[in-house]
């Protein structure tokens, strides 16, 4: 078969990629497509997958992202028409939806947060089969656009998956000439440009809680070219220069986790990667809350902070590792189901 992968937000080649090496082993043809949006083409460039870049994103606004997706859309379906796919695969990607539907190319469209916008609810509707973690129940999905009927639930994280087969690599400490002797803690600011943020006074409190810890070392994550600016210029003032690292491109964020002594986050995947490599986590997310992440909470595997004086800064006292990995040839039996 010839598979198509859409990629919209830099954690989809990391999902994608485990998936994409066993699809191609199986003899198939994968070929994908990326959207320039924070990391995305740099984390594939990374991970050496080769992709066609189309299209932008279309900010904050509603009309801003109404307008990105009709262009790319319509860019993605004058691509398409000529590659004579026969399966589609995206996480949450409306434009594959659209373009999928539009072609009567089958879709399957991947998730693990339910309370979707519009958007997601299209790709899902068009979608023949979506992917979800069993932690999300049928009905909550059902609200989502993905009927029972086309469910594929998988046990675990989405981060067991593609983390299953993991080595963290320490290089990443010298790349950024990290002091190991420090307490490094791992930022990810909100995200600002998507339907489900809300405004999050929680994120510059933790910043200056860093700032203000002389044994504390933060790197933080920027989503997007104006996150990183900002951030920058935080970094500049002051005399915490030293203190507030910034990377200039995509970097190995998945073993700077592993050997972070805690992460702070706004967002959902880099709170499950530092729940599935065992480093303590918080999150700030200021959205509603998903399924997956009110079990982790449950479990005590994440914490929710509230008030930045609370954050615990000290040295970890646990190995980086894999503490659940699951064979990812799971989700591709998933998804080949769906033509097979």
């Amino acid at each position: 078969m010839i598979i198509w992968v859409d990629c919209t937000a830099a954690a989809h080649p990391l999902v994608m990629r485990p998936i994409i090496e066993r699809l191609e082993a199986g003899g198939h043809q994968v070929r994908v497509t990326a959207r320039a949006y924070g990391q995305t083409e740099g984390v594939l460039e990374r991970l050496g997958i080769a992709y066609e870049s189309v299209g932008r994103h279309g900010g904050g606004s509603v009309a801003g992202k109404v307008g990105a997706a009709a262009r790319r859309s319509t860019a993605l379906a004058r691509w398409a028409r000529r590659q004579r796919f026969d399966l589609g695969l995206g996480h949450g990607s409306v434009d594959l939806g659209l373009v999928s539907a539009l072609l009567r190319i089958p879709s399957v469209q991947m998730q693990d947060y339910e309370h979707a916008g519009l958007q997601r609810q299209i790709a899902f509707r068009a979608a023949r089969c979506v992917l979800a973690p069993d932690a999300i129940p049928a009905e909550a999905m059902r609200r989502a656009g993905a009927s029972p009927r086309k469910l594929f639930r998988y046990p675990g994280l989405k981060e067991d998956y593609y983390l299953a087969d993991f080595e963290p690599d320490p290089a990443i400490l010298d790349q950024l000439e990290i002091d190991p002797r420090g307490v490094l803690a791992v930022v990810r600011p909100p995200p600002e440009t998507s339907s489900y943020h809300a405004v999050n006074p929680v994120y510059e409190g933790v910043l200056d809680r860093l700032a203000g810890n002389p044994d504390a070392i933060a790197v933080a994550i920027p989503r997007t070219d104006e996150q990183a600016a900002s951030l920058r210029r935080r970094a500049t003032s002051g005399d915490h220069d030293s203190r507030l690292i910034v990377p200039h491109r995509a970097i190995d964020a998945q073993s700077l986790i592993a050997f972070a002594d805690l992460v702070v986050s706004a967002g959902g995947t880099m709170n499950r990667e530092a729940v599935a490599l065992g480093t303590p986590v918080y999150t700030i997310f200021s959205g509603r809350m998903g399924a997956v992440d009110r079990r982790l909470i449950a479990a005590g595997r994440l914490r929710t902070l509230t008030d930045p004086s609370r954050l615990e800064l000290r040295k970890r006292d646990t190995e980086p590792r894999v503490r659940d990995p699951r064979d990812p040839q799971l989700l591709v039996d998933g998804i080949l189901g769906t033509v097979g």
